[in-house]
């Protein structure tokens, strides 16, 4: 966010205040949304469609805590709405809108909230929804993104995280770790040479913890098979738990089959810990509990709709706990499960 030579400032000049900065940037974003009035007015209006029902989600970041205050603008508008619209998926929602509360550092510059703005467009049109509402403000302190964002399932279906039952399997899409392993070379470049990693494999890992990718198109899948569902966002193991403990039931996951990429089995090869990846966090992936009878189902379509699952462990009586198994059987130690931003 630092001023470069020429780069106007925010303030004064010929960016008429906030009211110019609104149209100039926001306004634009909301193409395709009657109701949000082309942020015109104090308020929007939304209509779910017959039959249907809103769901509704919030997440923010603030610089220095979710993403490095010299992140590219564009990675940080993308995954503003990214770490939402996953909420979002797990719930088996279809992202249609959000509204954004944004303050502002006097450091931004104009070149940075075009790129800010291109990086909401862009996360935009991948996930199929559109600006309606919001407000902008000047801070003395950091950065901060905070998004509200809402979807749309058929009445009564939205996927709770507390309905997982015993004998479910359990299943994640995408792989697990790689973001974890992108914002360890971020704060410890010399990794990459400790891992092996290739430029390619370092730049893979970089985007998965800048630039997350929920899986959009599991929706599907998940409104016709699944029985419980979450997003993985605070680490594989802490997010299995919470939804264990919702359900009031145990569960087992079997490390050896967690999927990780090629460039996470190089990190493992070199020496990180599988459990450092299955409690690293920001995966943005999807939890998905489903019915024994129900599997085959669920796989089929996500792989029609070209998402990855992988089947990782069972639902059990609460009385069995909450735990991780090695090839061998043997239970897996964990010194920590996840991240909180409170411990």
């Amino acid at each position: 966010m630092t001023r470069k030579p020429g780069d106007a400032p925010l303030e004064g000049g010929s960016t008429g205040g906030e009211e110019a900065l609104i149209a100039e940037f926001w306004a634009p974003l909301t193409a395709g949304y009657a109701g949000a009035r082309a942020l015109k007015d104090d308020a929007a209006t939304i209509a779910a469609p017959p039959g249907e029902e809103l769901v509704v989600t919030t997440d923010a970041l603030i610089a220095g805590v979710h993403f490095f205050p010299d992140e590219d603008a564009f990675s940080v508008g993308w995954k503003a709405l990214a770490v939402n619209v996953s909420d979002l998926l797990a719930k088996a929602a279809a992202p249609f809108a959000y509204v954004m509360n944004v303050a502002l550092p006097e450091s931004v510059t104009r070149d940075w909230l075009r790129g800010f703005a291109q990086g909401l467009g862009a996360a935009q049109s991948a996930f199929g929804c559109r600006l309606i509402g919001g407000d902008t403000d000047r801070t003395p302190g950091p950065l901060s993104v905070s998004i509200a964002a809402f979807g749309t399932v058929p009445t009564g279906s939205m996927l709770p995280r507390s309905s997982a039952r015993v004998g479910d399997r359990v299943y994640v899409t995408g792989t697990i770790g790689d973001a974890a392993l992108g914002l360890a070379l971020r704060r410890d470049p010399a990794a990459e040479a400790r891992w092996r990693c290739t430029a390619e494999a370092a730049t893979y890992l970089a985007g998965r913890f800048s630039r997350p990718q929920p899986p959009i198109a599991i929706v599907a899948a998940l409104r016709a098979c699944a029985s419980a569902g979450m997003d993985i966002s605070d680490g594989l193991m802490k997010d299995f738990g919470r939804l264990c403990s919702a359900s009031s039931v145990g569960g087992r996951i079997e490390a050896a089959r967690v999927p990780f990429s090629d460039a996470a089995r190089a990190a493992i090869e070199a020496g990180v810990a599988p459990t450092e990846l299955m409690a690293g966090g920001e995966d943005y992936e999807v939890l998905a509990c489903i019915p024994e009878p129900r599997a085959s189902t669920f796989e089929t379509m996500a792989a029609e709709s070209g998402t990855r699952v992988t089947c990782i462990g069972s639902i059990e009586a609460a009385e069995h706990g909450i735990a991780a198994f090695d090839s061998s059987g043997a239970p897996l130690h964990f010194p920590r499960t996840g991240w909180d931003h409170f411990a």
